[in-house]
């Protein structure tokens, strides 16, 4: 029986498929097709279409949150190291940076205050500033130091060398960068001006000029050993100029201003200054017409007498104000270089020596006072006198019979004094030493000042009481013993020495004077110091030992003295011959010391002269009336 051809098994063919573009897709069709189908039953509905799967996700690289948070660590760091640098630069290195800007832009100059000017007492300028140009430069902005150095050399009088070399500097010692330096200083005005043209044209660069001031001594010798000088950086050296430095320097000032790359200032940039405070100015008790005699004359007599060292001192005998002091030898305070340390001391104020017979009026003064002796005094004098084994004996012979206190000091007896001393005491010789200022500085201003030297009777040797009584083992400077004169000549009252009148700073105001709060000390009675004036008239007698000291027309009282040079404490030499004298001798007007270091010599001789050359003219100067009345010469010698 045959079955029906819808039961009959037929071949399977196989299914072309049409080729699609997915690879896999084909590759499955085809394992598909070649796979025997089962057997089927067609039906009547159509066979579904068929849907591919959907293709597979792409695979994820990772998860976007954690992304974003790292990205903002990255960021938050970065802001944190931009934001410490910062902080490092603002607060850390900014001042270092800032700075190294400002010293970049910014120039910065002194601005010198004005030295006080040194008068006389009529105002005369003894020693005062001028204008004068400083030339500097700044060698960062210096291109060209070896061209530069050449336009200048001429010009500065500096060494084409040693300009170059400066401008060729760019650091200090200590490594910092240099900004400015002196090329030239204390230059006249003119030459600024012509190197301030060169800078305006820019022909230099770097260059720059200050006004300064230069210290001008118009009499140039006159008075400088008591004025001094100074240096180049406006510093007092020598003489007042140099103890009363802070007083005449004043306070300097400064200006910063911005300069462009030429070094040239910029007109309209920062400018900040701070003005310069002047010098106070000093006026002097010195008189220059009187300095300048009583320079010339000491400087003619002790040319003659070829002396090494002297002095002359002019006080007034009530106020202690000192007129003229001169100093032998002297020098140019203009050019203080050319001259030896010797030669720039203040002889009067610094140089210690023995006194000698000038050393009799405090102690003939002191007995006196003490009662001792009287004015009608006289004494036998043996021919001599013997003290701790040493012999004294007197120099100048005098007649037979008894001396007088006016023959003891015209004679200037040694024996006559020392017996007199024995009398007095030491001890209480001593205190009149003191008090007569012996052994003290006058403390008149004058750095180098001595105090000399004063042993107590404790210290005295054997041959001491022989010898102080008669100013031997003493040391005294010149003005001491002019101090004490004054105190006599001054009716018995001490005087301090001044030297300084008046001070007043840029404004006009008036300081403290020094000494101006000391007042004198009574030492003896009025009554002792007129006994001594009249007494000491008789060394200026035709019997006494300085007849060359007389002045036509006035009465004179004073003494003679010869003593020793004392060098580290050692004696020099020679001989310290001197006369101290006051004038008039019934009221003095003056007391006027004359010291000179000689080869050997008398105060008479040496000395006297230049008193009476100096009191002449001091009188006249001042128009001191003569003496209308002189009273007659006490007695030297009395049987």
């Amino acid at each position: 029986m045959t079955p029906p051809p819808s039961l009959t098994p037929t071949r399977s063919r196989p299914t072309r498929v049409k080729q699609r573009s997915g690879g896999a897709e084909l590759g499955r069709r085809r394992s598909r097709s070649e796979t025997p189908m089962p057997r089927r039953v067609r039906h009547s509905a159509p066979a579904p279409r068929y849907t591919p799967p959907p293709p597979p996700p792409p695979p994820r690289l990772g998860n976007p949150l954690r992304r974003m948070r790292f990205g903002l660590a990255v960021v938050i760091i970065l802001f944190c190291l931009l934001g410490g640098k910062l902080i490092v630069l603002q607060i850390s290195d900014g001042r270092a940076y800032a700075a190294t800007a400002e010293e970049i832009r910014m120039a910065r100059v002194s601005l010198f205050a004005p030295r006080g000017t040194i008068t006389d007492r009529t105002g005369n300028p003894l020693a005062h500033s001028v204008p004068a140009s400083a030339i500097y430069a700044d060698p960062k902005h210096v291109s060209d130091p070896d061209k530069t150095a050449q336009i200048l050399t001429t010009l500065l009088q500096v060494p084409e060398a040693e300009l170059a070399a400066k401008l060729s500097r760019k650091t200090t010692d200590n490594g910092t960068p240099l900004r400015f330096i002196y090329l030239a200083r204390e230059l006249d005005t003119e030459i600024g001006t012509q190197v301030q043209k060169m800078v305006e044209s820019k022909e230099l660069a770097g260059i720059g000029v200050l006004t300064e001031e230069r210290r001008d001594v118009p009499s140039r010798d006159i008075a400088s050993n008591v004025i001094g000088f100074t240096g180049r950086d406006g510093y007092g050296l020598a003489g007042l100029e140099s103890s009363y430095d802070d007083v005449l320097r004043g306070h300097d000032g400064s200006r910063a201003f911005e300069v462009g790359l030429r070094g040239q200032e910029i007109p309209a940039g920062y400018n900040r200054e701070v003005p310069a405070r002047p010098g106070a100015n000093i006026e002097l008790t010195l008189d220059r017409d009187l300095q300048y005699e009583a320079q010339r004359v000491l400087d003619q007599r002790l040319a003659q007498v070829n002396a090494d060292s002297g002095s002359a001192v002019v006080m007034d005998a009530n106020s202690g104000e000192i007129v003229a002091m001169a100093s032998y030898p002297g020098y140019d305070a203009s050019a203080p270089a050319t001259s030896q340390p010797n030669e720039r001391r203040d002889v009067a104020s610094s140089w210690m020596v023995e006194p000698g017979s000038i050393h009799k009026a405090i102690t003939l003064s002191a007995a006196l006072e003490e009662g001792v002796i009287s004015a009608d005094t006289a004494l036998e004098l043996p021919p001599t006198i013997v003290k701790g084994g040493q012999t004294f004996r007197d120099t100048h012979t005098h007649t037979a019979g008894k001396i007088t206190l006016s023959g003891i000091l015209a004679k200037s007896s040694n024996i006559g004094t020392i017996m007199i001393a024995d009398k007095l005491g030491a001890d209480k010789l001593y205190a009149y030493q003191k008090k007569f200022g012996l052994g003290s500085k006058t403390n008149i201003g004058l750095a180098g000042e001595s105090a000399g030297i004063l042993q107590p009777p404790s210290r005295w040797s054997g041959p001491s009481y022989g010898g102080i009584p008669i100013g031997l083992g003493v040391g005294v400077t010149p003005l001491q013993m002019t101090a004490v004169y004054a105190a006599i000549a001054n009716d018995g009252v001490s005087v301090v020495p001044k030297l300084i009148k008046r001070i007043s700073d840029s404004n006009g105001h008036s300081r403290e004077l020094p000494n101006s709060a000391a007042e004198g000390k009574r030492i003896i009675s009025a009554e002792t110091a007129q006994i001594m004036r009249q007494a000491m008239q008789a060394v200026v007698s035709k019997d006494g030992t300085a007849a060359s000291a007389a002045v036509n027309g006035y009465s004179v009282a004073g003494k003679t003295g010869t003593g020793l040079y004392v060098v580290n404490n050692r004696y020099a030499p020679g001989d310290v011959t001197s006369f101290i004298g006051m004038v008039p001798a019934e009221k003095p007007r003056y007391v006027i010391s004359v010291f000179a270091h000689v080869p050997s010599g008398t105060g008479g001789a040496v000395a006297g002269p230049v008193f009476s050359s100096l009191a002449s003219f001091a009188l006249r100067l001042y128009g001191v009336p003569p003496t209308s009345d002189p009273k007659p010469a006490l007695p030297v010698m009395v049987s």
